[in-house]
C-alpha cells in the first residue's frame, strides 16, 4: 500500500533530521484526534519518520474543551497501544507523551483548580491559541501558566492570523514569557506564503526555542521528505540540535 521509501532514494538518509534531537509535536497516537485514525497508520507514519532519521516522539494529541476532551488516562493508554505495535512490528523508535492544549475555558478552569497537566519534559507545557481569534485575557492566562510554574511553548505561532499584521510580536511573546515551537512543513508554504514569511522571521531572528513536525496523516509525512523540503529545513535549522531540553 505504500511505498514511500525506495533505497535509491539517497535524501531520504537519516543524515537528513540529525539536527533534530526529538520530535517534540506530533499527532501519532491512534485514534483520539485528528491525527493518525488507527494503529497501522501511526505505525506507517512511525517508520517513515524513522527511516528519515528520526527516532525520539513525544505525543501530543490536542486537548480542545468542545472537541476533543482528552485526558491522562485516553492518551496513556493509546500510548500503550502503540508501544506495543511497535513491538510487534520491530520498530525502534522511543516514545512517550504529554499533550497540545487548546488555551479555551477548560484549560483555564484546568489551571485554576491547580490540575496537574500532561508536559513535554520537566514543566514545559504544549499550548495552541486558536487561528483566527487571539485568546481574551492572554496577559491573566499568561500570569497563570507562569505562577503555576509552567513554562510555556507557544505551538506554531507563525501560523496565528493575527500575528501576520506585525512580526515585531514575536519578540514581545518570548518577553513575555512563551516558547516558540515552530513547525517544519511552515517554512516549505505548505500553509500559505504569510505563514512561511512569519516562519523565517522566527527563525531569521532566532526566535524559536523547538521545531516540531506537528504531523497528522499522510500528506504531511509526504511533504516533510519532500526534496525540496529537505533542502529548506537543511538550510534554516540544521545550525543547530533542536529540542534539547535544558
Amino acid at each position: 500500500m505504500f511505498n514511500l521509501f525506495k533505497k535509491k532514494d539517497a535524501l531520504i538518509t537519516s543524515s537528513n533530521f540529525n539536527w533534530l534531537f526529538q520530535d517534540i509535536h506530533s499527532h501519532l497516537l491512534p485514534g483520539i484526534d485528528d491525527g493518525s485514525p488507527d494503529v497501522d497508520t501511526s505505525i506507517h507514519l512511525l517508520r517513515g519518520l524513522s527511516q528519515a532519521g528520526i527516532h525520539d516522539f513525544i505525543c501530543t494529541p490536542h486537548i480542545i474543551s468542545d472537541m476533543y476532551r482528552n485526558t491522562p488516562e485516553t492518551i496513556s493508554k493509546a500510548l500503550s497501544i502503540l508501544e506495543e505495535a511497535c513491538a510487534a512490528n520491530n520498530l525502534n523508535v522511543k516514545l512517550s507523551a504529554a499533550a497540545e492544549y487548546m488555551v479555551d475555558d477548560g484549560f483555564i478552569s484546568k489551571l485554576e483548580n491547580g490540575e496537574k497537566l500532561l508536559t513535554l519534559e520537566k514543566n514545559y507545557l504544549l499550548i495552541e491559541f486558536p487561528y483566527y481569534t487571539l485568546p481574551s485575557r492572554l496577559s491573566e492566562i499568561t500570569f497563570q501558566i507562569l505562577s503555576n510554574n509552567y513554562n510555556p511553548v507557544l505551538a506554531h505561532p507563525e501560523r496565528y492570523h493575527y500575528y501576520h499584521k506585525d512580526f515585531e510580536v514575536f519578540f514581545k511573546l518570548k518577553e513575555a514569557g512563551f516558547l516558540l515551537q515552530v513547525n517544519l512543513l511552515s517554512i516549505t508554504g505548505y500553509y500559505g506564503k504569510l505563514v512561511a514569511k512569519a516562519a523565517k522571521f522566527i527563525l531569521e531572528n532566532d526566535l524559536a526555542s523547538f521545531v516540531g513536525t506537528d504531523l497528522h496523516h499522510e500528506n504531511h509525512l509526504k511533504a516533510i521528505l519532500d526534496p525540496r523540503s529537505l533542502q529548506l529545513f537543511e538550510k534554516y535549522f540544521a545550525h543547530k540540535i533542536y529540542n534539547q531540553f535544558p
